[in-house]
């Protein structure tokens, strides 16, 4: 088994229970092919490159899994054809990442994001 992270732009008119159960379906994909969720992480919503099905944002998720390198093309099938996922990119993680070093990294870089803005708000 190897360690991937996708990276899942969702429709932004999502909210509340929709959005749970949408995630919950995510999570839903993921154990039908016998993956091992280690992280799951809500990036909020932000503003995108381009329109993507005309939409000019989208709500971000991080999920980090193990899983068998097959399973991942079903993974990414049931991606396609699921309406509210605007956009996903999955891409694999060496075999000696670890889940604490990437939250540790996130969280650094979300101090150093609120210190850059409370800096430019002064």
């Amino acid at each position: 088994m190897r360690n991937y992270e996708t990276m899942v732009i969702l429709n932004p008119e999502l909210a509340g229970d929709e959005l749970t159960a949408e995630v919950e379906k995510l999570k839903g994909f993921l154990e039908k092919v016998d993956a091992e969720i280690l992280k799951i992480d809500e990036w909020g919503v932000r503003k995108l490159a381009y329109l993507v099905k005309k939409q000019a944002r989208g709500i971000y998720y991080l999920i980090v899994y193990r899983v068998n390198p097959a399973a991942v093309s079903e993974f990414e099938r049931r991606l396609r054809i699921e309406d509210a996922v605007l956009k996903f990119q999955t891409v694999g993680l060496d075999d000696d990442f670890e889940v604490t070093e990437a939250t540790e990294a996130a969280d650094a870089a979300e101090e150093t994001a609120e210190a850059t803005e409370e800096s430019s708000e002064a």
